[in-house]
């Protein structure tokens, strides 16, 4: 089976490509469409946007002229980050369904804990709202899951505390030697599958040297051992690519790291500091 096409399954029995195709900062328009459409093409069927991308349209236009069977593409979409009312999350959640026109979301994620423009602040009261609102969402039958990004151990023990509905999944910046340990196992612990956005640590490790001497060695690029590195730990990567031969080549990760390899990588300080703890959209 193609890692491409292979699933990890979530709380609720939901199935779900284990690589995903990001689209963060791919641009609206033709650029993105020809994204999706070339990622679909090469044998994706996880695709991951945001409405605070610009992209949601170009992604449904895509999805719909891929000539693909609907049940056989996985979409995310996330809630803005602002969002931190019931109300405002209602609303954001009818625009993206209206502007992706898929006729359900797989997968619904809450962007992050707090504004974009205020990290850190605190909106644990809103976060609890936004969670009501993300549960009716997906009591609604529009979405097949829901999840949340960005939350630290705080973030979501707050929303577990009143859920009816865990969050399924906690999409994060996970990359080799940024592996958010405390956030990761308390993840696992509660049934929540961990999502890498950036697990290239956005271009970061690509002119690391152990990177390239360990890619050298078991005969892939240095894009496809980070995409490995996040699998054998069970972390669902993201990559994003635009050019062809870079969706091509990220899609290629059938092969297994050696337990001695995995320790070196799982041992790695950290390769990119300029990017870990810059909390980004991803």
């Amino acid at each position: 089976m193609s890692v491409l096409t292979d699933t990890f399954e979530l709380a609720n029995g939901v199935k779900i490509p284990k690589v995903g195709f990001g689209t963060w900062q791919t641009p609206a328009g033709d650029v993105a469409y020809q994204a999706v459409r070339n990622a679909l093409k090469v044998g994706y069927r996880h695709i991951d946007t945001a409405k605070a991308y610009g992209n949601e349209e170009d992604v449904g236009r895509a999805v719909r002229d891929s000539g693909i069977a609907r049940d056989q593409i996985f979409v995310t979409s996330k809630l803005p980050a602002h969002s931190k009312t019931y109300d405002e999350a209602m609303a954001d959640f009818e625009s993206t369904f209206k502007k992706l026109n898929i006729d359900y979301v797989d997968l619904y994620l809450v962007h992050a804990p707090w504004p974009w423009d205020e990290i850190g602040k605190d909106c644990d009261k809103g976060n609890v709202e936004v969670w009501r609102a993300m549960q009716d969402i997906y009591a609604s039958g529009r979405v097949k899951a829901i999840g949340v990004s960005n939350f630290n151990v705080h973030d979501l023990k707050n929303v577990l505390a009143d859920a009816k509905v865990k969050p399924m999944v906690n999409q994060i910046q996970y990359y080799v030697g940024y592996t958010e340990p405390k956030i990761t196992s308390f993840a696992k612990q509660n049934g929540i599958l961990v999502e890498a956005y950036s697990p290239l640590a956005t271009g970061g490790l690509l002119k690391n040297d152990q990177m390239l001497a360990l890619a050298k060695e078991n005969k892939v690029s240095v894009a496809q051992l980070a995409l490995r590195f996040c699998l054998q730990n069970n972390i669902l990567p993201l990559p994003k690519a635009v050019g062809q031969s870079h969706i091509e080549d990220n899609a290629k990760s059938d092969f297994e790291i050696s337990d001695e390899d995995m320790e070196k990588l799982n041992g790695m300080p950290d390769t990119a500091p300029e990017h870990s703890h810059n909390k980004t959209q991803g």
